[in-house]
């Protein structure tokens, strides 16, 4: 009954390293989940390195991606990731795939990585 680790899938999107440029997740097939969370962890930020997180989904993950809609988010991520921080924001939208993208607006670099919280499966519990 309190065992939670049987009822998520996890998946990293995108390993923790020094990112100097955008970075553009691969996708994430949500088959078999009703929702996911993202969960961002950042390091150090090097020479003011400014970078954006936005969620994007797609039905094939592969063409047709946009940036899922405000109505399908459950919280919100900031204008600019900060040092040494760890955000989160769920998703309830309806398409099969999700990635994230992590923009590089100015500056040098930051260390981030990304993991995907696959929730409410079809069939439990999860492997």
């Amino acid at each position: 009954m309190r065992d939670q680790g049987s009822n998520i899938g996890v998946v990293q999107a995108v390993a923790p390293a020094v990112l100097s440029a955008t970075n553009t997740a691969d996708p994430i097939d949500l088959l078999g989940f009703n929702a996911a969370t993202v969960v961002i962890n950042t390091g150090a930020i090097v020479s003011s390195g400014n970078f954006t997180a936005t969620l994007q989904e797609s039905e094939d993950g592969s063409t047709g991606w946009t940036d899922v809609a405000a109505a399908h988010l459950v919280g919100t991520l900031p204008a600019t990731l900060e040092a040494n921080s760890v955000y989160k924001q769920g998703y309830i939208g309806y398409r099969r795939y999700i990635r994230t993208v992590l923009t590089k607006n100015s500056g040098t670099s930051i260390a981030a990585g990304v993991t995907i919280v696959k929730g409410h499966p079809a069939d439990a519990p999860v492997s």
